[in-house]
């Protein structure tokens, strides 16, 4: 996917390349990006640990749990739990390839936001329409990130190229095409609520002028993105608490 998003960037910042060219910047690291992930990676690997389908009884979203024992934690470590090696494979390279590109075009802070937002609008969604079975994964919040950046490119389609806009298009349709043939094992309101809370949020936030940057956050949103990200590590940690019996 490609994009572009000038900015006048200070002098000292840029870099000859030596044949007369500017190097552009390097592209931030996508740390809340990296710490999210690693999250759910270390949980996922102590369901491996302690086994996947124990795992998940304890503290995946049992909606039935949720309703009716007041369970409500769940809606929260569901999104923390996965259902193997391929479902958290598949998660964590869709998190970063779709994450890194967010907290180039937008503040981190935002980022993960948007990831606990959707992945708890989600779980509600898929509550509201499907209140029986299980429910695990990060990709409610995953999708809420795509559904940000479909707002971000139309929003701010002077800068972004139509091959970024079509790819996101693009992959909104197979999400949504995977979910619906593989509705037995896939829990395709999740994504759908998923990607409505973060396309919500993302008219919410970036601004209607299209030079007002996004990438500016003032102190309240930086607050409640590191508050965001604490919210997942203690659910991970939680996570990881009842599975080895702890709590």
């Amino acid at each position: 996917m490609s994009f572009t998003y000038q900015t006048e960037e200070p002098a000292e910042d840029k870099q000859s390349t030596g044949n007369g060219a500017v190097a552009q910047p390097r592209p931030p690291v996508p740390v809340y990006t990296i710490i999210l992930i690693a999250s759910f990676g270390v949980v996922a690997a102590v369901q491996m640990l302690t086994g996947l389908d124990r795992s998940i009884l304890l503290a995946g979203f049992v909606k039935q749990d949720f309703l009716h024992n007041h369970q409500y934690w769940r809606i929260l470590t569901g999104a923390a739990m996965h259902g193997g090696v391929l479902h958290v494979a598949m998660n964590g390279y869709a998190f970063y390839s779709f994450g890194k590109i967010f907290e180039m075009l937008s503040n981190r802070a935002h980022l993960a936001i948007v990831f606990l937002l959707a992945a708890l609008g989600g779980g509600f969604l898929s509550l509201v329409v499907s209140p029986n079975g299980i429910s695990v994964g990060a990709s409610g919040g995953i999708v809420g990130l795509i559904g940000y950046l479909a707002v971000y490119a139309f929003r701010r389609r002077q800068f972004v190229s139509p091959a970024f806009r079509k790819s996101l298009l693009i992959n909104i349709g197979f999400i949504l095409i995977y979910g619906l043939v593989l509705y037995q094992v896939i829990d395709n309101f999740g994504h759908i609520g998923g990607l409505i809370t973060g396309a919500a949020y993302g008219f919410i936030q970036i601004p209607e002028d299209a030079y007002a940057d996004p990438r500016e956050a003032g102190g309240v949103a930086e607050t409640l993105g590191i508050a965001s990200v604490g919210i997942y590590i203690a659910a991970c940690c939680f996570c990881i608490l009842l599975m080895f019996g702890i709590i």
